[in-house]
């Protein structure tokens, strides 16, 4: 009988290389696991079916005196042998050959050693020798049945607890393989900073300005990636704050959402300023073409005081105040205010976050009307960004920034317009109406981004920068369609 053993980390391998070794008759005949691995003993169905065969002939020979005495040491024999095996955790080809040994010791002449050596094999099914070792009843061995590989390794992989250890132990190597990893690339970005300041100190001197300013990393690699490299430390900061300058979209001097006219909707978290702005464009249209020009109109029924607070603002302009609660009465009013220059809708102030956004958004979705969105340009840059897709960027007509007077910061602002490609309608610095009202100049904010304002605990230190300083193809964010303009 030819009977291997098969050694794999796993019982899927160990079953695999079972199935190469004999193919689809393979019959599995015991498993365990080992030091080694997962043990698997298998034999081909054609042996076993062999020596099923050969059993009754070797049998046939033998007196029936005899055979009735080999029949009951066989049977005794073949109790003590299923109770040795139900505890022990030997292979089946080890149990074998012991008990090939202990016959031939106990055999007392060629007959009775000849019908002994064939009893075992023809009570006990070698097939299934696993599932047969508690059941010490001698039985004639039956015709061995296919077993295919296939059910066997099914069933050891829903009961086999080595398989779960084995699962478990390859997470864990995967989690350290994950941290080690990690860790690596950590070493490496501060290497490749520590060996870029020492290269080119101008470069790392700007890339540490510009985190400092509040601009992201991947605007910073990607502004340094494209700096000529004959620079010297002032052309480049120069050529440093021309190029954000430039991919800063702010609208043309005397093209103003005043001079522009039409109706325009102000958008914008809680608290930004929304019905302050919307005085001060009404203020601007008032000095220039009067107060029949301009109509003011509020969708904010929400907020205590907000709608009073556009009629006091109007009271001061000499302009009426409009409430409207809903679509449809926004339409009326907008056909009651055709035939002024400037509409201003103030909108009740809503959160990045807030399931209402959408539903303002479709009120506001009129022909002709143009929505404006107002940014706190003190606000954290992951707060902007997300502003600015909640708001939905590619569908604004443009931004004002307000509170500048109160930013600490101006870059995160200031990068995220640059990144998502919004045109910067206005400028807000103070609550006074109408003098708190400036065009945007790209000049000036861009230099006013990159001055310092002293020490802060939120700065990075130079020895902090590898963190930055990795390669831009890897984790860079997306900069728009258009990317940078340099």
């Amino acid at each position: 009988m030819n009977i291997q053993r098969f050694i794999a980390p796993t019982s899927r391998e160990a079953m695999a290389k079972a199935r190469r070794q004999f193919g689809d008759s393979a019959v599995i005949l015991s498993t365990r696991q080992t030091p080694e691995g997962f043990e698997v003993m298998a034999a081909a169905e054609e042996s076993l079916a062999s020596i099923a065969q050969a059993a009754p002939a070797a049998a046939a020979p033998a007196a029936p005196a005899a055979r009735k005495e080999a029949f009951a040491n066989t049977q005794s024999s073949v109790a003590n042998d299923t109770e040795a095996m139900a505890m022990s955790t030997l292979s089946f080809q080890d149990y074998v050959r012991e008990r090939m040994l202990r016959k031939r010791r106990e055999s007392l002449g060629g007959a009775e050693a000849e019908t002994a050596a064939a009893a075992p094999v023809r009570d006990e099914p070698i097939m299934v020798p696993v599932q047969r070792m508690n059941d010490p009843r001698p039985a004639t061995i039956p015709t061995p049945r296919p077993q295919t590989i296939r059910t066997r390794e099914n069933a050891f992989q829903d009961s086999e607890p080595p398989v779960r250890f084995a699962k478990q132990d390859d997470q864990r190597m995967a989690v350290e393989l994950g941290a080690l990893k990690d860790m690596i690339e950590e070493r490496f970005n501060t290497l490749a900073w520590l060996g870029s300041s020492k290269g080119n100190p101008i470069q790392s001197s700007l890339m540490h300005k510009l985190i400092r300013a509040g601009y992201s990393p991947a605007m910073a690699r990607a502004l340094l990636e494209r700096l000529p490299a004959e620079a010297g430390a002032g052309d480049s900061l120069r050529w440093l704050m021309d190029a954000i300058q430039r991919n800063l979209r702010v609208a043309q001097p005397g093209a103003g959402l005043a001079d522009e006219g039409g109706v325009v909707a102000l958008v914008g978290a809680t608290g930004v300023g929304k019905t302050t702005t919307a005085a001060k464009l009404a203020a601007q249209c008032v000095k220039q073409y009067g107060a029949g020009s301009v109509g003011l109109v509020t969708l904010d029924s929400y907020r205590v005081s907000g709608y009073e607070q556009l009629r006091a603002f109007g009271r001061m302009l000499g302009v009426v105040a409009h409430l409207a609660h809903d679509r449809a009465a926004l339409k009326d009013m907008l056909g009651l205010l055709a035939g002024k220059r400037l509409v201003i809708i103030d909108t009740a102030g809503l959160g990045q976050r807030d399931q209402r956004v959408q539903d303002m958004l479709d009120v506001l979705e009129l022909p002709t009307l143009k929505k404006v969105l107002v940014l706190n340009a003190g606000s954290q840059g992951d707060t902007i960004d997300e502003t600015l897709a909640a708001f939905k960027a590619d569908k604004l007509h443009g931004v004002v920034l307000s509170k500048v007077d109160e930013a600490v910061k101006l870059g995160p602002a200031i990068d995220a317009l640059v990144r998502h490609h919004v045109p910067l309608r206005g400028v807000a610095n103070g609550q006074r109406v109408p003098e708190d009202w400036h065009h945007p100049d790209a000049a000036s904010l861009v230099k006013l981004s990159m001055g310092s304002s002293g020490k802060s605990a939120f700065d990075p230190a130079s020895a902090d920068m590898g963190f930055y300083f990795a390669q831009s193809g890897g984790r860079g964010m997306n900069l728009g369609a258009g990317g940078l303009h340099v």
